[in-house]
């Protein structure tokens, strides 16, 4: 061994082999792995891990392999602890451009379509030493992102939150001992980078939720057609809800039902009534028109009778056990209204939290009672 050192082939060796370059093996083969992850194409995270993300996933693979035996060494803590936080800032601009891209209604496994937008590479980049081209950055189509990915990328967060703690006290012993004491600046950092990640949340919840609620009043506007089932078609009294609320309400029975063991409670339940309170105050605003609509064409009708002085008849259209079908758009419209409240009961909601919902019960129960009371 002694005559193995002494060699001056072993010292040309060891001269060309120092911690920089090391470290720069090590820093391409982490960040290239990361931004590989983060493309536009939103794959899954392999099966096992915590994350519902690919993107996720690999970024706190990237975070456990910075500080692991196989890598760590101690005259690179520094450049290690600053390439953690460049990865966790990576992620966070990551999860910020998602909020550019548009929306689609595809499932989340088949949103791959590019759309007409662009967007430039945002990699990690390490001082001197970046490994990015020196050229203009080139536009690249940006594909839309479903409403599903979002709600991934929100449990991930939540989950990356949780787990910096655990990195936190990996780094901790390793720092220990080369003598280095101010674990309070450390902790801070890794503060501002949950506080970077966490204040992505209430934009994805927003765009989320307005997904959601656009989807809901596609159906719920289907309220417009009622006047025209009953309308001169002889149709029987009704006696159940619309099948177009159950069709409104069925994304938010699947955000239940899909994420409610990833989701913390109080965030579907934020989802569902921030959903629930703008599809709501549309359906409002719907139904008040067709009860305005059916007012004022029942008024027209009673006025031509007497123009025509005929005898003042129950109104037009008059069937079905003597309930006219101005009444029965009314009942049908409170039915609606009504299984509408239920099924907001059966989510673990309060109508009262709901906004509008109690001015539109209000609404449509007014409406009824008018409707009873002028039958004969």
């Amino acid at each position: 061994v002694k005559r193995l050192r002494a060699h001056p082939a072993y010292h040309s060796f060891n001269n060309k082999w120092n911690l920089p370059v090391y470290f720069q093996i090590r820093f391409r083969e982490i960040a290239g792995s990361l931004e590989a992850a983060l493309t536009d194409i939103l794959e899954d995270a392999p099966a096992g891990s915590p994350y519902r993300l690919l993107a996720s996933h690999r970024t706190w693979s990237s975070l456990q392999r910075c500080w692991s035996d196989k890598m760590f060494l101690p005259l690179l803590a520094h450049r290690l602890w600053r390439l953690t936080l460049q990865i966790l800032a990576r992620y966070s601009i990551f999860v910020k451009e998602l909020l550019l891209r548009p929306i689609s209604n595809e499932s989340a496994k088949d949103v791959k379509k590019p759309l007409v937008t662009g967007s430039k590479d945002l990699s990690i980049t390490q001082g001197n030493c970046e490994d990015q081209a020196s050229g203009p950055s080139e536009t690249k189509p940006i594909v839309s992102v479903s409403s599903t990915q979002l709600v991934y990328v929100v449990t991930d967060l939540h989950r990356l939150q949780e787990q910096l703690p655990e990195l936190l006290e990996t780094i901790k012993p390793k720092l220990e001992v080369m003598g280095f004491k101010n674990f309070s600046s450390i902790s801070a950092a890794l503060e501002d980078s949950q506080l970077s990640l966490s204040a992505c949340v209430p934009a994805l919840s927003e765009k989320i939720t307005q997904d959601l609620s656009e989807s809901c009043f596609s159906h719920l506007k289907s309220a417009l057609e009622v006047p025209r089932l009953y309308r001169r078609t002889n149709k029987e009294v009704p006696v159940t809800a619309s099948s177009y609320v159950d069709s409104a309400l069925k994304p938010l029975y699947q955000l239940q039902s899909r994420h409610k063991d990833k989701l913390k409670q109080a965030t579907i339940r934020q989802w569902l009534e921030a959903t629930l309170s703008e599809s709501t105050h549309k359906y409002y605003e719907t139904v008040s028109d067709v009860l305005n609509s059916v007012r004022k064409m029942e008024e027209s009708l009673k006025r031509l009778k007497q123009a025509r002085r005929t005898t003042p008849a129950s109104p037009a259209g008059l069937s079905g056990g003597g309930m006219s079908d101005d009444d029965k758009i009314r009942r049908q419209l409170a039915l609606d209204v009504a299984y509408l409240g239920e099924q907001i009961e059966k989510m673990g909601l309060r109508t009262k939290d709901i906004r509008s919902f109690p001015a539109l019960a209000e609404l449509v129960a007014a409406a009824k009672d008018q409707a009873t009371a002028e039958q004969p």
